[in-house]
């Protein structure tokens, strides 16, 4: 049986169950260890794989890729490596939660084809001002960037536009820094729509260092010098930047990286002079919606990494750029219902009406014996007033069953023999470990995909201080799924 390293004791002591609960918590524990059993022999550990290839981390140092701070990314470095290894050198490959496009430009630059679904606009604007800067932006055009990199004409512009706030980003910035980055606003203007395009993306990436706020899993948190106060401790994030060298910085690093965009191939030794870059597409939606209108049997690869399953709410951890890109309140909220379920704030949807041939992939997650056992441990969790939120079994619910249907739906678009790989991490909620890994690769076999392996990355996760105080410390996995559409 695998045994992935646990995490350091912490010495935090944790509750005495009530009978229930671990009469609950005993049935899933028997559900996972026979779905583990199943699986056994296809979960590995892999000594290639670490924490920075499959996070941001290793993009920190890699031109383009480090222009814009995307923490949910993996690395492209990863995609290089996962390609190479199965012999994916041309065709065309799909990212149904695209992101930031690390996916679909590391594999364009190796002459694949491309394609991503991105619900989130800040993703979207990312995609596109990558892409123009690799194939549409002029020598002019880049004349333009020197120029406002040197002479800064937002500092002499006479009117200030007003900048968007949301209701979670009023009052994000210092008073002078507020007065720039809106007189920075009104200055692009002047310039054409590839240069504005390309400005206002450098503004996106520089709008949490210079603002009292930081991006913290669920929500932004506020500096106390902001004037706002979260908990108990006031937080302090360090030094907050100066507008007009954090983005005459970023400006360098964009004129800088496109320049030498080429010459960054990741981790190939071959010749790569010859590659012919890859057509790249990105579709602006939900993957429920669009995954279901793209033709059958038309992938080489599925690669993605979809949202954890573990409350992260990227409409607010976003929120200062989304505000930027002109988001409303309401637009906001719909925004995040849209989003697969992984918010405690999100609702149920009818997937039967979204598609009625989705019932395969409802009756497979009925079926799920460890997931089932996992929604009534939840609920009675919830009845009996013990779960900190009562959103998550619901969550948890509609997460698993939305990925059964966009699991349904990699499958109907790849070719015969094409692969799937999955970057996604285990979670626990009211002391049960979700084992997300297994849950989904069970599903994916029961709707007709072969499971040959899941890759286990070496060191474990933890869990949240409060999951530790109630239950304990456990390890939980971290993968990439490799999945097989049959011949």
């Amino acid at each position: 049986m695998i045994q992935v390293p646990s995490p350091p004791s912490t010495g935090i002591a944790f509750k005495p169950l009530d009978s229930v609960s671990r009469s609950f918590l005993d049935r899933i524990e028997a559900q996972d260890a026979k779905l583990k059993q199943q699986f056994e022999t296809r979960l590995s550990v892999a000594p290639f794989l670490n924490r920075q290839l499959v996070s941001f981390q290793a993009n920190k140092t890699r031109s383009s890729y480090r222009w814009f701070k995307y923490k949910e990314a993996f690395s492209a470095a990863l995609v290089e490596e996962l390609l190479q290894n199965r012999g994916v050198l041309n065709g065309h490959i799909l990212d149904p939660f695209a992101g930031s496009g690390t996916a679909l430009f590391a594999a364009s630059a190796l002459g694949i084809d491309a394609t991503g679904i991105e619900l989130l606009p800040i993703g979207v604007e990312i995609m596109h001002a990558r892409q123009l800067l690799r194939c549409e932006f002029t020598s002019d055009d880049f004349a333009a960037l020197e120029r406002w990199r040197l002479v800064q004409p937002w500092r002499n512009s006479p009117v200030r536009c007003t900048l968007g706030v949301l209701k979670i980003t009023d009052g994000a910035y210092p008073p002078e820094t507020l007065e720039s980055i809106e007189r920075y606003l009104t200055a692009i203007t002047d310039e054409s729509p590839h240069v504005q395009t390309v400005l206002r993306f450098a503004l996106l990436c520089i709008l949490e260092n210079v603002s009292y706020t930081r991006k913290d899993g669920q929500y932004l948190r506020w500096d106390a010098r902001s004037g706002r106060r979260q908990g108990v401790k006031p937080f302090n994030k360090g030094v907050i930047l100066d507008f007009d060298g954090a983005i005459t910085a970023k400006l360098s690093d964009i004129i800088c990286d496109t320049h030498t965009f080429e010459e960054q191939i990741g981790l190939f030794d071959t010749e790569q002079s010859n590659v012919t870059t890859g057509q790249l597409n990105v579709l602006q939606g939900s993957c429920l919606q669009e995954l279901q209108r793209l033709p059958s049997n038309l992938f080489d690869v599925v690669l993605t990494s979809p949202p954890y399953c573990n409350r992260y709410d990227y409409t607010r951890t976003y929120a200062l750029e989304l505000a930027l890109l002109g988001v409303t309140g309401d637009a906001l909220i719909a925004l995040r219902q849209e989003m697969l379920s992984c918010t405690v704030e999100n609702r149920s949807k009818s997937l039967l009406e979204i598609n009625p041939d989705w019932q395969a992939p409802v009756e497979a997650a009925n079926g799920q014996m460890l997931l089932q056992a996992i929604l009534e441990h939840l609920d009675n969790q919830k009845e009996r007033k013990l779960i900190n939120n009562t959103g998550i079994p619901r969550m948890v619910k509609g997460y698993f069953y939305e990925m059964a249907c966009v699991v349904f739906e990699c499958l109907r678009v790849l070719k015969p023999g094409a692969p799937l790989f999955m970057v996604n991490d285990n979670v626990r909620y009211a002391g049960a470990s979700v084992s997300a890994d297994l849950i989904l690769s069970d599903i994916a076999e029961k709707l007709g995909f072969r499971v040959p392996l899941i890759t286990v990355l070496q060191q474990g996760k933890g869990n949240s201080s409060q999951q530790m105080g109630e239950h304990g410390r456990k390890a939980l996995r971290k993968c990439i799924y490799v999945w097989e559409k049959p011949q």
